[in-house]
């Protein structure tokens, strides 16, 4: 069919993420953010073995975490980004977080980022978390697709993407300055079920 020929036209998606949509799933609470998340995000995010793929300074002291806590609180006030605590259901402490990020109203589509602590990984969380994360963003945020943007090297979250039903799109070619060099990105990403 000549794409010419027929043109759809689709609103640009708009979202609101109040009230905040909590998830619970088995084994575990994905909530909001908050201050006092200070000392467990300055854990998570000041870990060598957390940020080696990140393409970000690691945390040098707790006012990073502070400073990215308050961007996050911003970013979801204003519906541009969203970001959960995950925490185990019986204890309410920080252990990773999980959220959406460059969203592209226009296209439907947004980047899914994550960050789990080394004392974790391992057990299925991050799959548990994406999985549940990955389902909002389509039923309630109304997500054509979903992607996600790794380090090609970073072997395990390229394989917990696969898991999940994520597909490889391709490599981009040293697209991303970080570190005095030019890395390349993987990006995978996974379509909503047509009805």
């Amino acid at each position: 069919m000549d794409r010419g020929l027929l043109h759809l036209t689709l609103p640009m998606l708009t979202l609101n993420f109040s009230p905040f949509p909590k998830i619970v799933t088995e084994r575990l609470t994905l909530r909001v953010i908050d201050m006092g998340d200070v000392d467990a995000m300055f854990s998570l995010r000041s870990d060598e073995r957390v940020m080696r793929y990140i393409g970000r300074p690691k945390a040098k002291e707790k006012s990073d975490s502070i400073e990215l806590i308050e961007r996050n609180i911003q970013d979801l006030k204003e519906n541009t980004s969203i970001s959960w605590a995950i925490t185990m259901k019986d204890d309410p402490k920080l252990i990773g977080t999980i959220g959406y990020y460059r969203i592209k109203l226009e296209h439907h589509r947004g980047e899914v980022g994550y960050a789990l602590h080394p004392d974790h990984w391992g057990k299925g969380i991050m799959c548990e978390a994406l999985n549940a994360v990955t389902e909002v963003g389509f039923q309630q945020f109304g997500f054509h697709s979903i992607e996600g943007v790794t380090d090609p090297l970073n072997h395990a979250s390229n394989r917990l993407l696969q898991r999940c039903g994520f597909i490889r799109e391709g490599t981009l070619k040293e697209n991303y300055f970080w570190n005095g060099e030019f890395l390349d990105s993987a990006v995978y990403s996974k379509l909503a079920q047509k009805q």
